[in-house]
């Protein structure tokens, strides 16, 4: 998918392969993780007055990250160690700060464990409308750079994505920042479906016997 590509029946098209693309990785748990993330925690965290996300929740949703993406070692264990209290704080904190991006990332990287990438997950999935997910996939395509993960460079990408999010949503259709990461991220793993490696499994093997962090 071209990031500059304004045929609105691409990107939904692209979107619309997510799920599939989600499947053909063949990741253990990954599947139910993704729902989680976002059938399930959306509703569950705006449905709090005021809105927050625990330590289980954010324990989980980093395991989706790590998941889907790159499984890096040590930011699990940091993050499911975080007291709970903490955790509920700097959340609530960060969700009242949108749509001030920059002030509600760095409310929650005060968190052991918890850089731009893993914040932006946290509000992606309470304002996906406003806060997309800093993937590597999203992050090649729009600004053509997945290695410098600051918070200058997720603005950077918040702005591209919001950008395009309007412009696609300028007919009838809704198009989120979030949709537009998804279909990018989509794009990139179905090009990639035909030579998945088995990485996945050794990683669940490991997972067993130590938990591990990304």
């Amino acid at each position: 998918m071209d990031f500059k590509c304004s045929d609105l029946e691409q990107w939904k098209e692209a979107l619309s392969s997510y799920e599939a693309s989600i499947e053909s990785l063949n990741k253990p748990n990954l599947v139910s993780l993704d729902d989680f993330y976002r059938n399930e925690l959306p509703g569950v965290l705006r449905q709090r007055n005021p809105s927050y996300i625990t330590t289980p929740e954010l324990s989980k949703l980093m395991q989706w990250k790590l998941t889907r993406g790159k499984w890096r070692p040590r930011l699990l264990d940091f993050v499911s160690s975080l007291d709970d209290a903490v955790v509920r704080s700097a959340s609530e904190k960060a969700f009242q700060s949108l749509p001030d991006i920059s002030k509600a990332i760095s409310a929650l990287t005060v968190l052991k464990g918890v850089g731009p990438a893993t914040a932006s997950a946290v509000l992606a999935a309470y304002a996906p409308d406003t806060a997309p997910f800093m993937s590597d996939e999203a992050m090649v395509a729009a600004i053509g750079n997945s290695k410098d993960y600051t918070l200058k460079q997720y603005l950077v990408l918040v702005d591209k994505l919001q950008a395009k999010s309007k412009e696609l949503s300028a007919k009838e259709d809704s198009f989120t920042p979030s949709d537009v990461e998804r279909a990018l991220w989509s794009s990139v793993v179905g090009a990639k479906s035909g030579g998945l490696s088995q990485e996945p499994k050794e990683v669940n093997s490991k997972r067993k016997s130590k938990r591990k962090r990304a």
